[in-house]
Order: C-alpha cells, then sequence, then structure tokens
C-alpha cells in the first residue's frame, strides 16, 4: 500500500492536489482527524485488504489545521514504529500570495475565523513546522498555474520521476518595466546586440525563429548561456541542502521582447534535461502592450 499524508498552509492547493491523485487512482480522503489516522491505517491492511479486489493500492489523506495539526505527531509516529510507510506531501506558498487568495475568495482562515489572516497563517506556520522538516516532498505553489501543479503531481505519482523538492520559474522581462521583485536571480543580456534596431525582427519575439538564430548567432550568446547554466547546475543542489524550494531566475533585456526571450527559452531547454526538478518558462513583457503573458 502506498500512504501520502497531504498536508501544508491553508490555500497552497491541498484540495486541488487531492483532486488530481483521485484521477490517479488515489483512494482520497480529506480533513481525517488525526486520531483517526492510525485506525484508519490498521483498517487498510486488516479488513478492508479483505473485501473484494483486496488491498487499496494507493491511499492519500488530506490534513489541515481543521484536523489538529499539533496533535498528529504522535500517530504518525506511530505509524512508523509498526512499519506502515508513508509519504508527507507539503504544499506551501509565500505569505503575501495566501493572504491574496484568501481575499480573493473571500474565504476565513481556519486558524483566524474572526482575527486577521496575517496571524492565522503564522500560526498555521507554526502547528506545520514538523511535517514540513519531515516532509518527502515540498511543493511552493505560488507562481504555479494549475496545469503546473498537475504536471508536478503527475511527474511525482504518474511518471514516477526523480523530485528535488525546488521547483524553477525562469522569467524573461525588460528593464524597462521593472526588475522582478521575487527574483532570487538576476541577469543582464543587454550586452548582445539588439535585434529591435533590425527592421526585419523588430515587430518579432524571441520566440520566433529568425530571432533565435539572430541573437544565437553571436558567440557571447552560446559562452554566456553555457557559463550560466553550468553557475545554476552548481547553485540547485546547494539551495536544496539549505531548505529552499523555490527558485526564481530572472533575465532580463532592455524590453523583455527578444534577447531575453530567447535565452530565457535557452535555458529552459538546457536544464529541462536534467529532469530533476519543477520547472518552467514565463515571458512577463513579452506582449507587455496586449497584457498577456506567456507561459509553459
Amino acid at each position: 500500500m502506498k500512504l501520502v499524508i497531504v498536508t501544508g498552509m491553508s490555500g497552497a492547493g491541498k484540495s486541488s492536489t487531492l483532486k488530481m491523485m483521485e484521477d490517479l487512482g488515489f483512494f482520497c480522503i480529506d480533513n481525517l482527524p488525526a486520531p483517526l489516522i492510525e485506525k484508519f491505517a490498521e483498517l487498510l491492511t486488516g479488513p478492508l485488504s479483505e473485501m473484494p479486489g483486496g488491498e487499496l493500492g494507493k491511499v492519500a489523506i488530506g490534513v489541515d489545521a481543521r484536523t489538529g495539526l499539533i496533535s498528529l505527531k504522535k500517530p504518525l509516529e506511530t505509524l512508523k514504529s509498526q512499519g506502515v510507510m508513508y509519504e508527507i506531501f507539503f504544499l506551501d506558498a509565500e505569505d503575501s500570495i495566501l493572504v491574496k487568495r484568501f481575499k480573493e475568495t473571500r474565504r476565513a482562515h481556519p486558524l483566524a475565523m474572526e482575527g486577521r489572516i496575517e496571524d492565522g497563517i503564522a500560526e498555521e506556520r507554526k502547528q506545520l513546522e514538523y511535517l514540513r522538516r519531515n516532509a518527502t516532498y515540498i511543493l511552493d505553489t505560488s507562481h504555479m498555474l494549475i496545469r503546473d501543479l498537475k504536471k508536478e503531481i503527475n511527474d511525482i505519482y504518474a511518471a514516477n520521476k526523480n523530485y528535488g523538492n525546488l521547483y524553477i520559474n525562469i522569467l524573461s522581462f525588460g528593464f524597462k518595466y521593472g526588475i522582478p521583485a521575487d527574483a532570487d536571480l538576476v541577469f543582464d543580456v543587454r550586452f548582445l546586440p539588439n535585434p529591435f534596431y533590425i527592421d526585419e525582427l523588430k515587430n518579432d519575439t524571441g520566440m520566433d525563429k529568425n530571432v533565435r538564430d539572430y541573437v544565437m548567432s553571436f558567440d557571447e550568446a552560446h559562452v554566456f548561456l553555457s557559463k550560466l547554466q553550468d553557475m545554476i547546475l552548481f547553485l540547485i543542489p546547494n539551495y536544496v541542502k539549505e531548505g529552499k524550494n523555490q527558485l526564481v531566475i530572472a533575465v532580463g533585456c532592455t524590453g523583455g521582447k527578444h534577447r531575453s526571450v530567447c535565452l530565457a527559452e535557452e535555458l529552459y531547454k538546457g536544464l529541462s534535461k536534467t529532469a530533476e526538478y519543477g520547472i518552467r518558462v514565463e515571458h512577463r513583457d513579452i506582449d507587455k502592450d496586449t497584457n498577456r503573458q506567456k507561459i509553459r
């Protein structure tokens, strides 16, 4: 039996995760009280295993602030002492993102029903400390779309890919619109010739082959890309070792339309080959005038 405890910060995507895991064949239970977890595990390997069809192969149990997080440590330790193997899938997000999500849905935080959302989040982080510290997987959903979350869950529980508890977001941007506030690493590619000043390239973007061929025709672009990728591959395991689970790599040029888009795409292709960490590429300013974003 595969037993997964799905937990994390309220508003980080636990309910969506359980629905996706159910689509992958997991028997899912949400909000099971902490004292019943070990009893349920006994049923799974006892009476329920004798039902027609045999033992349930994959089970996911959702636990959060409503479950009684403080009382969860003992039943989990009991499961381990009884030889019942389980994984903890922990969903997290930045405090500012969680506050925004609660305000958008007009829901009250379960630990701050009549108080401030920020206070409830702070208290929940304290109660979740044990689970986060012992988590098998940690996924930061701060900058994820639903499709990104689904891809990560499929990679872990359907494709059985290795997972390094780190989600990488490569972001192209234009310096004229400001440096992304959430960027961990910022790289300036304005040293490369600007396609904007070539009439036949001006209205195209780094997603187009003609612009990409032009930018990558310079040796400096290849040297920069090689050195950048080597440095990031060196940094990633060290970030993971220090507990970081979200990395935003920003690549900027003047307008965020040509050079930065091209280099961000090339970096995405190179890092994707490792297949060890979740990764996506986003072009923040590629269509600034039309207020559209291109994300994969």
